[in-house]
C-alpha cells in the first residue's frame, strides 16, 4: 500500500516530520519556495503541513491535484482560501489550542510593560541616560481589568491577572453567569466595561460584528488614563482614534501584537507616547512552537491514515456510513442555529436540541454540533462543527439533546429552543422534497421558509398594508426581493415576515424598516 505524502512547506519544530513518519506517511521537508515553484511540486502530494508564511491560493489549490487536507500549524488560517479547498474537497484544519498559554502570558507582559513604561525606560537608560524621575508607573494590584472574550485564551488572562490580585471584569456574548463565577469575573456589557475598566485587554477573532469594537466613540467613553493591550487580531481597534486619544491623554498607553495591516512597516501608531508594540510574538514561545507542531502532524496523519478528523474548519467529525444520511441535517440544524444567533440579544445560557421523528433515529451528536456552530459563526470565524461542542462548554452553555421518536405533523423535525430573559424561544425546520432544509416554525408562529443568503426579518403587527409599504421601501433603495413568507399567530395579532433578497441590505434602509407603521422589530439575517 502506497504511503501518503505530506509536504511541509514552512519551517516547523522537525517533531512533526518524526510523528508524521512514524504515523506511516513520507514526508518532504521543502520551504521558502515562491508560488510558482510551490505550484511545481504540490501536485505529488497527499497533505501540506503549514504555518503563515505559505499562502494556500485558488491557483496552489487548482495544482494540488492529489491534496486531501491542508494542516494550519496554529490559530490563524487566513492564509487559506477555505471555500475554494472546501469546493474541491479538501479539509482544512488548524490548531486552535496549541498557543494558547503563550499568547494570554504575552498579554499579561504587555500590561506590566505599560504599567511600568519599562521599554521606553530601558531604551534611554542604555542611551547613557538615568532617567529615574522621569518615569511614574502605576500599580496593576487592586485595578479594574477588562476582558474583552473570555474564551480558552481570555480566561487565561483572567486567571494571571486574579493572582496579580486585578479586578476582572468579562464581556463576552456567550459567557454565562454561571461560567464567570467560576472563572472569578464579573460579567458585563462591553459599554460598562470601557467606562470602568483601568486595563483593556482583547481576546476575540476578527468578525463583522468585532471589527472595531474598540471604536472611537467607545475609546470616547472609557476612563481617562486607560491601558489598552491587544494580542489578538489587528482590526479589533481603530487604529487612527487610538493614536488620538494617546496624543490627548486619554489613554495613558496602548500595547499591540497585532495591527489592521501586516507586516506593520508603518502604522500612525508609531511614535505615539507610552505606545508599545511587538511584531506579532502572541505565540512565539519555544513551548508553542513545538507544541503546535506536534498537533498538526497528529492531526494530518490521522486523516490521511485513518480517516479521522479533528479541528477542521470545513468539515464535521462524520463516519463514512453516516455522510449522507446526515448532511442534509447538518445544513438544517446549522441554519437554524445560525438563526437563532442572529435574532437572540446577549448570552444564552441553556439550548436545547431536540429531534423529532425520522431524525430521531440518527447521531445526534453531528445535529448538535451543527446548530451549535451556526449559533456561534457569526461571532468567530475559527468555529466548527469539531470545536463548537468545546467552545460551547468553555463558556457555561448548557446544551440539552432530546430524542422523541414520535412522528408529528412533520415525518421528521428539528428544534432549537434557547432560553432567554424573555422566556424560552425555539425555532424549527424539516427536510421538504429531495432532502431541502426548510424553517418551519419561529418562536411559536408557523411559517415555511428556505434560509440562504441574504434575508429581512420583521415583527410586526398584521394588519392590511404592511406588505405594500416594505415593499415600496426595498423597492426604492434599488433591493430585489427574491422570496416573501408570511406567518402570524391570529388575524390582527402578531405577524412575523421573512424576506430574501439579492444583496446585503443596508444598516440605513434596516433603521427606516423599523420606523414603518406596525413594525416592532427588524433584523438583517445573512446564512
Amino acid at each position: 500500500m502506497t504511503k501518503p505524502k505530506v509536504l511541509i512547506s514552512d519551517k516547523m519544530d522537525p517533531n512533526a516530520e518524526r510523528i508524521l513518519k512514524e504515523r506511516g506517511c513520507d514526508v518532504d521537508v521543502i520551504t521558502g519556495k515562491t508560488p510558482e515553484e510551490l505550484k511545481a511540486i504540490i501536485g505529488q502530494y497527499d497533505g501540506l503541513a503549514i504555518r503563515s508564511a505559505t499562502k494556500v491560493t485558488q491557483e496552489i489549490i487548482d495544482a494540488a491535484t492529489n491534496l486531501k487536507v491542508i494542516g494550519r500549524a496554529g490559530i490563524g488560517v487566513d492564509n487559506v482560501d477555505i471555500p475554494y479547498a472546501s469546493a474541491k474537497g479538501i479539509v482544512v484544519m488548524n490548531t486552535p489550542f496549541g498557543n494558547s498559554i503563550t499568547t494570554a502570558e504575552h498579554a499579561i507582559a504587555m500590561i506590566m510593560a505599560l504599567a511600568r513604561q519599562i521599554p521606553e525606560a530601558n531604551a534611554r537608560t542604555q542611551a547613557g541616560e538615568w532617567p529615574k524621575n522621569g518615569f511614574m508607573g502605576v500599580e496593576v494590584t487592586g485595578k479594574t481589568l477588562g476582558l474583552i472574550g473570555a474564551g480558552n485564551i481570555g480566561s487565561i488572562v483572567a486567571s494571571r491577572a486574579l493572582g496579580l490580585r486585578m479586578k476582572v471584569i468579562a464581556y463576552d456574548p456567550f459567557l454565562t453567569e454561571e461560567r464567570a463565577v467560576e472563572m472569578g469575573v464579573e460579567k458585563v456589557d462591553l459599554e460598562a466595561l470601557v467606562t470602568r475598566a483601568d486595563f483593556i485587554t482583547l481576546h476575540t477573532p476578527l468578525t463583522d460584528e468585532t471589527r472595531n469594537i474598540l471604536s472611537r466613540e467607545r475609546l470616547e467613553k472609557t476612563k481617562t488614563g486607560v491601558r489598552i493591550v491587544n494580542c489578538a487580531r489587528g482590526g479589533l481597534i481603530d487604529e487612527a482614534a487610538l493614536k488620538d486619544m494617546l496624543d490627548s491623554g486619554q489613554v495613558a498607553g496602548a500595547a499591540l501584537d497585532v495591527f489592521a495591516v501586516e507586516p506593520a512597516k508603518e502604522s500612525p501608531l508609531f511614535g505615539s507616547p507610552n505606545f508599545i508594540c511587538t511584531p506579532h510574538l502572541g505565540a512565539s514561545t519555544t513551548e508553542a512552537q513545538v507544541n503546535v507542531a506536534l498537533q498538526v502532524a497528529e492531526q494530518i496523519a490521522d486523516f490521511l491514515v485513518t480517516g479521522g478528523i479533528t479541528n477542521a474548519l470545513n468539515v464535521p467529525s462524520l463516519s463514512a456510513e453516516e455522510a449522507p444520511k446526515l448532511k442534509p441535517y447538518m445544513a438544517l440544524a446549522e441554519s437554524l442555529g445560525s438563526l437563532v444567533g442572529q435574532l437572540a440579544h446577549g448570552s444564552l445560557p441553556k439550548i436545547s436540541i431536540e429531534v423529532e421523528g425520522a431524525a430521531a433515529h440518527l447521531n445526534q451528536k453531528p445535529i448538535t454540533a451543527a446548530v451549535l456552530s451556526g449559533l456561534m459563526k457569526h461571532h468567530s470565524q475559527s468555529v466548527n462543527m469539531v470545536n463548537a461542542p468545546f467552545l460551547a462548554r468553555e463558556r457555561g452553555m448548557e446544551v440539552r439533546e432530546i430524542r422523541n421518536e414520535r412522528e408529528g405533523v412533520y415525518h421528521t423535525l428539528v428544534r432549537v429552543t434557547v432560553a432567554t430573559s424573555l422566556g424560552d424561544r425555539s425555532v424549527a425546520g424539516s427536510l421538504f422534497g429531495a432532502g431541502a432544509p426548510r424553517l418551519v416554525e419561529i418562536f411559536g408562529i408557523g411559517i415555511e421558509a428556505d434560509l440562504d443568503g441574504h434575508m429581512l426579518y420583521i415583527v410586526n403587527e398584521d394588519a392590511p398594508g404592511f406588505i405594500g409599504r416594505i415593499g415600496s421601501l426595498l423597492g426604492e433603495a434599488g433591493i430585489n426581493i427574491g422570496t416573501f413568507h408570511l406567518g402570524r399567530r391570529d388575524a390582527g395579532g402578531e405577524a412575523v415576515v421573512l424576506l430574501s433578497v439579492d444583496q446585503a441590505i443596508p444598516q440605513d434602509v434596516v433603521d427606516q424598516a423599523c420606523k414603518l407603521q406596525g413594525v416592532k422589530t427588524v433584523k438583517a439575517l445573512t446564512f
